[in-house]
């Protein structure tokens, strides 16, 4: 057993460097760049493929192909992140973007395109989802001080809600290209290509982004203890939300709006630019009615009366009716994303929060009344452990990519974080015993070094 030094505090580097400041504005224009791209993409993806002779349920199979491709590359990315740049694999997701812009439109069977949506970019919903979506998170989140992060990610956000919301108003292009002579076809397929070339675009500014070290990636532990059962239960149902969503996502609904309406693509641009732009600011709104009627009152009356909205709009046979009804969906039905999160958080103990809130890592305080977010901190990743120590009113969370966070956590500050301290890479689990003013970490053993107990003493 080993006596190391007292915990000590550090100084903290607060203000973004220029580098990272750089980076933070070449991520936004890419978000942009591809968001644009995903706006009017998940429109003009069915109307091509009505075009060419799909019919509804081939043009669900691309559907699905694309969800479960997305799925797939996304895990898939989480294991590769941690072993290469981070700006490298950013250019490999640019070029594959370019592909799959490229690659649509030159086939014509099912088999290939199917098989093109679930290797390539294109989603036929707008949301964030895919391979870019953590990459580009990580790089914002790297670097990036407690203050300056919770801007970045807001802003992130909105560019990307407002891109694919132009994307959308864009997807009339073809009927306006159409009215200059140019086959219905063509001007569908000249779409994929300018999608193709956003991909460039945003190949551009991924190459100008800092280089990261890879860094090994530390084994995983399940942190989960007291609240698996309800973590576990919760998943369920927002697996049981996500799964009715794949039904509706913008694709398979501007489809049902181009058979049962023959709505042209001009008008289902202008719809699903509204729509897209409704539900991007029913984000802060959810956060003032979580916070004035309880979390899951959020949830519920929303989700409620979104749902009869899909209901009545899908038996309604008047078209003006259905878009009103739609519309009011989309200022609804995205309210219980930011409160549900929330209310994860809110009913999960603290030492099992970093489970549920790892990227990035972050230390969160909720209220018990409401669930309401009081404060966060960025900790170090793959935490496992966490304890409060009255004495000096700090937190000390330990952390399994080496690393051992304390923080000030006095009323005033907001749980600054005042010093990290390198231990060991797999080094965890953690023990605070206040009764012997003494912190112990446990660190497995190492080639020729034994596993040992190494114990610190809090300094005033």
């Amino acid at each position: 057993m080993s006596l190391l030094p007292g915990l000590t505090s550090v100084g903290l580097l607060e203000r973004l460097s220029v580098g990272v400041r750089s980076d933070v504005f070449n991520l936004y224009a890419a978000r942009a760049a591809r968001g644009f791209g995903d706006g009017f993409a998940a429109i003009i993806l069915p109307a091509y493929l009505l075009e060419i002779g799909f019919n509804p349920f081939q043009i669900g199979i691309v559907a699905t192909a694309a969800l479960l491709g997305s799925a797939a590359t996304t895990l898939a990315i989480g294991f590769l992140a941690p072993r290469y740049d981070v700006r490298t694999l950013l250019l490999v997701c640019a070029a594959l973007m370019v592909v799959t812009g490229i690659a649509i439109p030159s086939a014509q069977h099912l088999v290939f395109i199917a098989a093109i949506a679930f290797i390539g970019t294109m989603n036929p919903t707008t949301g964030d989802i895919g391979i870019h979506i953590p990459l580009e998170q990580a790089s914002l989140a790297q670097d990036a001080s407690d203050k300056d992060r919770t801007h970045i990610f807001a802003r992130y956000s909105l560019i990307g809600a407002l891109s694919i919301a132009a994307g959308a108003l864009a997807a009339g292009a073809p009927d306006w290209l159409v009215s200059w002579g140019i086959g219905k076809i063509p001007a569908l397929q000249a779409m994929f290509y300018v999608y193709a070339t956003l991909g460039l675009v945003g190949a551009l500014f991924y190459s100008r982004l800092s280089h990261a070290k890879p860094r090994p990636a530390a084994p995983q532990a399940t942190a989960l203890g007291p609240s698996r059962r309800t973590v576990y239960k919760l998943a369920a149902l927002f697996s049981l939300d996500s799964f009715a969503g794949g039904f509706t996502v913008q694709s398979l609904l501007a489809l049902w709006l181009f058979e049962r309406f023959d709505l042209s693509l001009a008008t289902a641009s202008a719809f699903f630019f509204w729509s897209n732009l409704l539900s991007a600011f029913s984000y802060p709104v959810a956060a003032r009615l979580g916070k004035r009627f309880g979390l899951v009152n959020t949830m519920v009356f929303t989700h409620i009366p979104s749902s009869i909205c899909l209901i009545l709009a899908a038996f309604s046979p008047n078209l003006t009716v259905v878009l009103v009804l739609l519309l009011v969906r989309s200022a609804l039905s995205q309210m219980d994303v930011p409160t549900r999160t929330s209310y994860v958080m809110a009913v999960v103990t603290p030492a099992e929060r970093t489970t549920v809130f790892r990227n990035p890592a972050k230390l969160a305080a909720f209220s018990i009344k409401d669930g309401a977010l009081l404060a966060s901190a960025d900790v170090c990743g793959d935490a496992d452990d966490l304890f409060f120590d009255p004495k000096r009113e700090r937190v000390y969370v330990s952390c399994g990519e080496g690393f051992l966070d304390v923080l000030d956590a006095k009323a005033d500050s907001a749980y600054r974080q005042v010093a990290r301290i390198a231990t060991v890479p797999g080094a965890r689990t953690s023990l605070f015993v206040p009764e012997l003013d003494r912190l112990l970490l446990a660190v497995r053993a190492e080639a020729e070094q034994p596993a040992s107990i190494w114990v610190f003493r809090p300094t005033p």
